[in-house]
């Protein structure tokens, strides 16, 4: 649990339900606060759609800051909705708050940089380039394409045997 930086402009952009009823004048603090419960609910159906199994999910959002809540069966499935929440656009932080019911190593967090391949980022934390299915597999179903990563993107680099 803890906290975790993204990059707020990079990401998937998730569309936020339209408010049911615009016609009435709201405040300033109303409005943010019906923006903010709307990106809530857009990224708890992310979440959902990417099939990651979590019970209890709660998502709020604050600005830029997401809290994620609720309990998974393991480590991974608890990485994966960080980083399903954290890599969409307008998030800069997420607020890790999920139980985990059996517990295991974490796994390291990289921040995409211009230029890098997921080979070249095997090379940096297996020492072998040929390991790129490792970290393209740790990243599924948020990862399509192996050849399809952006610079801000944060990915899953778990530990191998």
């Amino acid at each position: 649990m803890g906290f975790f930086d993204f990059m707020k402009g990079s990401g998937k952009e998730v569309k936020a339900p339209e408010p049911k009823d615009m016609t009435k004048q709201y405040s300033a603090a109303e409005r943010q606060d019906i923006n903010n419960r709307r990106r809530a609910m857009a990224l708890a159906k992310e979440v959902e759609s990417l099939g990651l199994e979590i019970q209890d999910l709660a998502v709020k959002v604050e600005d830029d800051v997401a809290t994620v809540s609720g309990t998974v069966g393991d480590q991974a499935t608890r990485e994966k909705v960080i980083l399903a929440v954290g890599n969409t656009v307008g998030i800069a932080r997420v607020d890790d708050r999920i139980e985990v019911s059996a517990p295991e190593p974490e796994a390291q967090f990289h921040t995409v940089v211009s230029g890098e391949s997921l080979s070249l980022i095997a090379k940096k934390y297996y020492g072998d380039a040929m390991k790129y299915p490792v970290i393209f597999e740790a990243n599924k179903p948020m990862l399509t394409d192996p050849d399809k990563i952006y610079p801000g993107q944060v990915l899953r680099i778990p530990p191998i045997d």
